[in-house]
């Protein structure tokens, strides 16, 4: 199963994602007198997306392809999947070949992992601000992994069955505030607009192997890296069991996997994260000191 946050006369709506396009929860309800909670990230924090998603793929699908009310494919306004997670985990070169470009060496132990506060958040087609603050900031696609149950201490055997879906993300990075002192990371990840999330939330059950994923940094239409999930050094189990051993982790919250490859972005630019069987995630690009001269 597909889900999505959308746009409908300037309010946020879940739905889930047909063939034909969006159908709210809301309308879901109404027409099949469900009794699902109308908001993703509710939706995820009640366990009730489990109970969805076995309806769904039992008798859900085609019931919901009847219903006539829907919002057609190229009519869908996104807004991110959520907007107040309690955590955000970013993972950070989780790839030999992005530690190469940084001149780094890849860790190799542990996950270099930091978080990141939700005002960051952004959505599907919005604006990347690059603040006065930089003059090199860099966008990075990545896979996002979300939580669907509170967990502690989970193993990696145990880590599928604790996630609620996957996503598409691209992770801003203010790269010169970072390249003065790596003391300044959570500083250089955390201006506002740098975490785009969205568009779909694609249940477990629609990906058949998350390891063969390739997972593409695009830039203008052109594609600046790829690789597979499985070239990571830490695999999303083991993100999963890693992180649930430092703290507790809560139903919608988001573990972003690490890049293929980031780029360095400027005022103009269209910025894509593309992954296998999912919608494209894209963002314009707007470079504040250059337009407020």
């Amino acid at each position: 199963m597909r889900l999505a946050t959308v746009k409908i006369d300037g309010e946020e709506k879940g739905a889930i994602i047909t063939q034909k396009g969006a159908v709210l929860i809301k309308t879901i309800n109404e027409n099949l007198k469900g009794e699902w909670d109308t908001d993703l990230f509710n939706l995820i924090q009640s366990n009730q997306l489990v109970e969805m998603t076995e309806w769904f793929n039992a008798e859900g699908n085609a019931l919901v392809e009847d219903i006539k009310e829907y919002i057609a494919t190229g009519d869908i306004e996104y807004a991110p999947l959520y907007r107040r997670p309690r955590k955000i985990w970013g993972i950070g070169l989780n790839y030999v070949e992005h530690a190469s470009d940084l001149k780094e060496k890849a860790p190799n132990t542990e996950p270099a992992s930091f978080m990141k506060p939700d005002t960051t958040i952004i959505g599907p087609n919005d604006t990347i601000e690059i603040p006065y603050q930089s003059e090199r900031t860099t966008a990075e696609s990545e896979l996002g992994v979300i939580i669907g149950k509170s967990c502690k201490d989970v193993s990696e055997e145990e880590a599928s069955t604790v996630i609620a879906g996957f996503t598409t993300i691209i992770d801003m990075t203010a790269e010169d505030i970072l390249e003065k002192n790596p003391r300044y990371l959570t500083r250089s990840k955390s201006f506002d607009t740098f975490f785009s999330f969205g568009p779909q939330l694609v249940t477990p059950d629609e990906v058949k192997n998350v390891l063969k994923l390739s997972v593409s940094t695009v830039i203008n239409g052109q594609v600046h890296r790829k690789n597979v999930i499985s070239n990571m050094t830490f695999n999303p189990w083991h993100l999963v069991s890693f992180h649930s051993k430092v703290m507790s982790l809560l139903p919608g919250d988001i573990i972003s996997t690490g890049t293929p490859g980031a780029i360095h972005i400027n005022d103009g630019d269209v910025v894509e994260c593309q992954i296998d069987g999912f919608e494209t995630l894209i963002n314009n690009v707007k470079d504040l000191k250059v337009n407020n001269k």
